[in-house]
C-alpha cells in the first residue's frame, strides 16, 4: 500500500475503530441513499425580478401546493388547501387576515396546528430524524419532534399531544405577533 491509502485507513479506523461502528455508518448511508429525493429548484435570468424569487422560495416551486393536497387530497376544500398552502407562504401576512374574521381564535389555532403537523410529518419523511432535528429552531425541537413523530394509531397519548397543543395555543398566542420568522438571506439580517 502506498502512503496515501494508508493515511486513508487510518482516518477511516479513527472515525470507525470497531465492526460495528463501521457497520452502523454503512447502514446509515445505505438507508439514507434510499430516501426520496428533495426538492430542487433551477431559476435562471431573475434580476430585477426580486418578489417573484421571494415568492418561488416561499412556496417552493409549487411543493409546498402539492404537499397540502397529498396529504388532504378530498379532505379540505379547494379554499381550505389555498388558505393553508398561503399561511405556510406568508405567515404573519396570512394569520393577521384570518384572525381578523375569526370568532373562536383558540379552536381556529387548533385546527391550523394539526393541520400543519400533518404537512410537516409528510415533509419531513425525506429526511433522517437527525437532519429535521438540526433544521428545527433549538429552542422548540423536543416539542416539534415529538408532535411530527406522533404515531397515527397511538389512542393512549391523544391527550398527551392534545395538551402539547393546547399549551401551545395557550402560551404562544399573546406574543403571537413577535414571533420571530427565520432570517431573510438576501437581506443579511
Amino acid at each position: 500500500m502506498n502512503y496515501p491509502e494508508i493515511r486513508y485507513l487510518e482516518r477511516l479506523a479513527d472515525l470507525y475503530p470497531t465492526i460495528a461502528a463501521a457497520s452502523t455508518e454503512v447502514i446509515n448511508m445505505e438507508a439514507i441513499l434510499n430516501l426520496p429525493k428533495g426538492t430542487e429548484h433551477f431559476l435562471t435570468d431573475i434580476h430585477g425580478e426580486d418578489e417573484a424569487f421571494a415568492h418561488v422560495l416561499k412556496n417552493g416551486s409549487g411543493s409546498v401546493r402539492r404537499k397540502v393536497n397529498e396529504v388532504f387530497g378530498n379532505t379540505l376544500s379547494h379554499k381550505d388547501k389555498r388558505t393553508l398552502a398561503t399561511l405556510i407562504y406568508y405567515p404573519r401576512e396570512k394569520m393577521d387576515q384570518i384572525l381578523k374574521v375569526t370568532e373562536d381564535k383558540d379552536e381556529w389555532f387548533r385546527i391550523t396546528l394539526y393541520r400543519l403537523i400533518e404537512i410537516c410529518k409528510r415533509a419531513a419523511s425525506k429526511y433522517t430524524r437527525s437532519k429535521v432535528r438540526k433544521a428545527m429552531p433549538p429552542d422548540f425541537a423536543y416539542i416539534l419532534e415529538e408532535l411530527i413523530t406522533e404515531k397515527d394509531d397511538s389512542v393512549d397519548k391523544a391527550s398527551y399531544y392534545n395538551a402539547i397543543v393546547n399549551t401551545i395555543i395557550h402560551v404562544a398566542r399573546p406574543g403571537m405577533h413577535h414571533c420571530h420568522e427565520p432570517a431573510d438571506p438576501a437581506s443579511g439580517h
